[in-house]
């Protein structure tokens, strides 16, 4: 597995598929990146550069631990376009790496060819995602057999009653069979201080953000899962308008992840907007 130094002498590694131009790809979590896959066949398209995020998978975990704040986590993208030697980079953020991604194009724009986010995070971006959002996509799918159990592990969630996320994690997927399961399971993040200092005060600037990216010229794409509870249509539709020259899909049928639910339509989706 490839590897690289961080500016701050923290080794990160990344993982290569397929052949071709490059794409960066940003997890989210931040887990180890292997739940991405090869994003259920993109890497016939593309060459797949993903990134493990310091203190995951087989990068280091780094002295500083306040460097897993995400704004700091641009330095790390930033240096990994570097040691490619790519003038600019083409990149993929999926969840909570959306953030990531969107904070690195806002500070390098001239640095980013195009801007693919997957069922995007949007903290960001300051777009809120109200708890009547996931209820009325929680609702879509009532007549399946595990939703009264996971709907009321919901309610409990958003009234702040509960804590079960576990019990939830039907709605994440667009459909909750046996390779579902096991996504799921594989792609729990295992570094906890990562999760919980990803998001620190400070991480997030949502005012200069937008207007770093009001000037944005590099296509993006916006993509959401029809049924995401996580990345609700609606809220990532709000992202979209903040960028100048956005395309929004949302994929039928689709949860958070929406390459497990139908590869073919999400590849095709990407593939076409990546070139």
């Amino acid at each position: 597995m490839p590897t690289f130094f961080a500016p701050d002498g923290t080794r990160l590694a990344y993982r290569v598929h397929g052949d071709g131009d490059p794409v960066v790809c940003v997890p989210g979590g931040p887990a180890d990146s292997r739940y991405l896959g090869d994003l259920g066949g993109l890497s016939a398209h593309r060459r797949l550069i993903v990134l493990d995020l310091r203190g995951t998978g087989r990068s280091a975990i780094p002295e500083d631990t306040s460097s897993y704040r995400c704004d700091r986590l641009v330095a790390d993208v930033e240096a990994l376009r570097g040691h490619l030697g790519l003038a600019r980079i083409d990149l993929l953020g999926h969840s909570a790496g959306a953030n990531l991604a969107t904070q690195y194009a806002a500070r390098h724009p001239k640095n980013v060819g195009r801007l693919a986010l997957v069922a995007p995070g949007t903290r960001a971006l300051g777009v809120t995602i109200t708890g009547e959002m996931r209820r009325e996509l929680a609702l879509l799918r009532r007549n399946e057999p595990w939703f009264p159990a996971a709907f009321a592990a919901l309610e409990a969630i958003t009234e702040g009653t509960g804590s079960d996320w576990e019990a939830i994690s039907p709605f994440f997927c667009g459909r909750w069979d046996a390779a579902a399961q096991q996504h799921r399971a594989a792609s729990r993040p295992d570094n906890e201080e990562a999760v919980t200092l990803f998001a620190a005060e400070g991480a997030f600037t949502p005012d200069a953000t937008r207007a770093e990216l009001a000037g944005f010229g590099a296509p993006v794409l916006l993509l959401a899962g029809e049924f995401d509870v996580n990345s609700p249509p609606r809220s990532v539709a709000e992202a979209a308008e903040l960028f100048p020259e956005a395309v929004l899909a949302v994929q039928p049928g689709a949860g958070h992840c929406p390459w497990l639910d139908d590869a073919d339509r999400f590849v095709a989706t990407v593939a076409a907007f990546l070139g």
